[in-house]
């Protein structure tokens, strides 16, 4: 008679309790200090948030494991609580040194330095190019392949405080808005297609005549009032609160790439956009960067044209849904 052999497998944790083996299932265990988080990299096969939603009633903010059209295989960031859930975190846009004029860590403008000749930077706005990993995306620049692959019809934006761990993003957060008009159906489907019609670069065009789109948003963390003292006195006066706007251009014909929460009515963009192409004319390098000239008139004082400390350091972190 032939015997049945029945081995079960069980990773232990402290105090002698067990880890399930399903790869689907996830538990967080804490203890003396210790954090385990087995959730981590959940594996279902989808390709954005948003299906992992509809299709398999995913619940819980945190990271996933997606899987784009020609089947490559990342992890990335799920927010599946605001606004309905099925948010996808794509890109995260970070200044890494005020100080440090369109130098490495810049990938967002350019790190190849302040120049006419490389008028489109490092062009990661409108390429395939991806760095960074999600869990790391509020400590150094981050874009997954989402950005260019899902196909998408809003987008959501959260600011949070540089280094901030993936479990806290939402809770120390210091703004989150979103649209909800469906946008991206008329601009290519996500940022990249938006920014091959909108491209960032020196000399596109001229303030005001060349804007691309603004679209009003929802806010789901502050106001448009919040929102608008996050950025410098003069700021506030060449701006509207309430949207957020793609590829504006300053009066030296640099552009920025994103004007978040904000739909600009002047002219010195600099001081309240983020990103860029790779030449800003006025007193280059100074205005060469990330965040090209948030410490117009000092770092972090929130005084003329210099935005706060709270928005110069925060992470812009782009979902798409």
């Amino acid at each position: 008679m032939k015997k049945l052999v029945v081995v079960i497998l069980a990773l232990s944790l402290p105090g002698g309790r067990c880890a399930p083996t399903d790869p689907d299932v996830g538990i967080q265990y804490h203890s003396g200090g210790l954090s385990i988080d087995i959730s981590v990299g959940r594996h279902l096969n989808a390709s954005s948030c948003k299906q992992l939603k509809e299709q398999y009633n995913t619940k819980d903010d945190g990271l996933y494991y997606l899987t784009s059209s020609s089947g490559t295989e990342y992890m990335t960031f799920c927010d599946m609580t605001t606004a309905g859930g099925g948010w996808t975190l794509v890109a995260g846009a970070r200044e890494n040194n005020m100080y440090g004029r369109c130098t490495v860590g810049d990938r967002w403008s350019s790190q190849q330095g302040n120049d006419i000749n490389n008028p489109g930077g490092d062009g990661n706005w409108d390429n395939t190019n991806t760095f960074g990993t999600p869990e790391g995306a509020t400590a150094d620049d981050f874009k997954n392949p989402g950005y260019y692959d899902i196909t998408a019809e809003d987008m959501s934006v959260w600011h949070v405080p540089n280094k901030a761990l993936h479990p806290t993003w939402k809770s120390s957060s210091i703004l989150r808005y979103h649209t909800d008009s469906k946008f991206f159906t008329q601009y290519g489907g996500n940022l990249y297609g938006l920014f091959k019609r909108y491209p960032v670069r020196y000399g596109i065009g001229q303030c005001n005549v060349n804007l691309g789109p603004s679209i009003p948003v929802k806010y789901d963390l502050g106001s448009p009032d919040t929102n608008k003292l996050f950025y410098g006195p003069n700021s506030r006066g060449e701006f509207q609160p309430g949207f957020i706007t793609f590829r504006a251009i300053n009066n030296e014909r640099a552009a920025m790439a994103i004007c978040s929460g904000v739909k600009p009515t002047g002219c010195n963009t600099e001081h309240y956009c983020i990103g860029g192409g790779g030449f800003w004319p006025e007193a280059g390098p100074r205005q060469c960067g990330d965040f090209a000239s948030f410490d117009g008139e000092g770092y972090g004082t929130n005084l003329g044209w210099s935005a706060s400390k709270e928005i110069t350091e925060a992470t812009v972190l782009l979902f798409y849904r």
